[in-house]
């Protein structure tokens, strides 16, 4: 049920790397604790580990775990919050806020597909494209809006080339922001997923006067291999005011 794993979400610790944004990429502290991930070794049993646990939680993909270490580590949900997730098939974004945010918040999920997912009644799940804006999308943005949290998990179609998939992977983060900076609250979170690459570094130090916070996360959950790092916006600011800078 997503209430008791929700008490198990705030009991258990899980242990990632994360990097802040400042002068240069930093290696910060590494959380953990009786119930952190174990290591995982090999590409075989980091499948196996995380399916495997993904099922057993009732979440329709192991994602789940790369927001979950975040939130543990800078309470980024919170009950009766209004949440908007954009790239959210297959849902697992979507399920842990929904039970995070509870029966008084409220969580849109957006994704050109639309999941086989059973979602609890405070998800609203659109099947619409962001870069169309169609008004059936502005319509539901604009009823629930300001947002708490923006969140996106949004990533291009990989095609091989590194440059390629690094540039598109940054047009959807900007996309994301594009969003956030129209429908987020003052005070409010951005989450966005993002490939590695050179653009990344003059895209964070565009957006660090819009946060009281900017911070660079790698999830233990996501494979070491993998060019996947997640930006994450505290402290929302609105055009026309300066964030001190962090």
């Amino acid at each position: 049920m997503l209430l008791s794993l929700g008490e198990r979400c705030r009991n258990s610790q899980f242990v990632f790397q994360l990097y802040t944004y400042g002068s240069g990429w930093h290696e910060g502290a590494r959380l953990g604790g009786r119930d952190a991930a174990p290591v995982i070794k090999s590409m075989k049993q980091y499948r196996d580990y995380y399916f495997k646990k993904a099922k057993q939680d009732n979440y329709p993909a192991r994602s789940v775990y790369k927001l979950q270490e975040m939130d543990k580590a800078y309470k980024l949900l919170r009950q009766g919050q209004k949440v908007l997730d954009l790239g959210a098939c297959p849902g697992s974004w979507t399920l842990y806020a929904a039970e995070r945010v509870g029966a008084g918040g409220r969580v849109i999920g957006i994704d050109l597909n639309m999941p086989d997912t059973v979602f609890p009644e405070q998800v609203t799940f659109l099947q619409e494209d962001i870069f169309a804006r169609s008004p059936v999308f502005l319509g539901h943005l604009q009823a629930l809006a300001p947002f708490d949290v923006v969140m996106s998990d949004m990533a291009p179609k990989t095609t091989g080339s590194k440059f390629t998939d690094q540039a598109r992977s940054i047009q959807l983060v900007e996309a994301a922001f594009t969003v956030a900076e129209e429908w987020l609250a003052s005070g409010g979170t951005f989450i966005a997923k993002v490939f590695e690459g050179p653009d990344v570094h003059p895209f964070v130090q565009s957006i660090r006067s819009r946060f009281a916070k900017v911070t660079m996360v790698k999830p233990k959950s996501s494979r070491a291999e993998s060019k996947e790092i997640f930006i994450l916006g505290l402290g929302f600011v609105p055009a026309g005011r300066e964030a001190s800078p962090a």
